[in-house]
């Protein structure tokens, strides 16, 4: 029992030294975001807690919608969803204007909030940039598989249900630059180029703001897109692949 006590006190110890360090190096930096207790801003830049910060909204709609209209972000509230174990109360629709640039075709993509706010960053922080440096080019448009759909993983007969059953998951198929270009997931994902490498880029800063990133990497399933999720977990992992 005494040894018990002596791990537990040393497993504690360690989780103080740890949030120690962290706030220290946090404050150090100058950088709120990679703090987790700090608010989340959706026009800050990626920090080392923006991906769970942004997760966390999958439990506070009111707070999504606050951060979405602070960052310039126009959208519409979707009517809450029933569909047996599926649906969402949490749904968004962007709208033209505002702080986004890029479309999404097919349009009229119905995602869930948190799902919206991590779409925003990706844009600003990731997407553009990547565009912008290896192509001199902005993207204009994102072409997706969608976002809810009533089913478990894979479409199988049983088992975990879906991110998709909730809305809380995109399937993103490819890029539309301004000078006419266009890059797919299963197309250009394989090979050694900027179209590849722009791909791997998106994929790998996607990473830092879904709670699940999912690419042809990943398995044969998603060899046509990038599968991006706020999956809240209760042990808080993520995803990356």
């Amino acid at each position: 029992m005494r040894a018990l006590r002596r791990l537990i006190g040393g497993l504690a110890l360690l989780v103080a030294l740890a949030a120690a360090a962290l706030l220290l190096w946090g404050l150090l930096r100058g950088r709120s975001e990679d703090l987790p207790w700090t608010p989340l801003d959706l026009a800050a830049p990626v920090g080392l807690s923006t991906g769970r910060k942004l997760t966390a909204l999958t439990r506070d709609f009111p707070l999504c919608r606050a951060l979405l209209d602070q960052a310039g972000v126009r959208y519409r509230v979707l009517p809450p969803r029933e569909e047996g174990r599926c649906g969402y109360r949490d749904g968004v629709r962007f709208a033209d204007g505002g702080a986004r640039a890029i479309d999404y075709r097919p349009a009229g993509l119905g995602i869930a909030c948190p799902v919206a706010a991590a779409l925003s960053v990706w844009e600003w922080q990731v997407v553009q940039p990547a565009a912008q440096r290896r192509f001199g080019s902005r993207v204009v448009a994102i072409d997706h598989f969608g976002s809810y759909a009533c089913r478990r993983i894979y479409g199988r007969d049983a088992g975990t249900w879906s991110e998709h059953a909730t809305a809380d998951a995109v399937d993103i198929a490819g890029f539309r630059l301004a000078d006419g270009r266009r890059i797919t997931v299963a197309r250009d994902w394989r090979g050694d180029g900027d179209d590849a490498a722009f791909l791997h880029e998106v994929r790998d800063g996607a990473c830092r703001l879904f709670a699940t990133t999912l690419s042809p990497d990943y398995n044969a399933a998603h060899h046509d897109h990038l599968h991006l999720d706020q999956a809240d977990r209760t042990a808080g992992w993520r995803a990356c692949r």
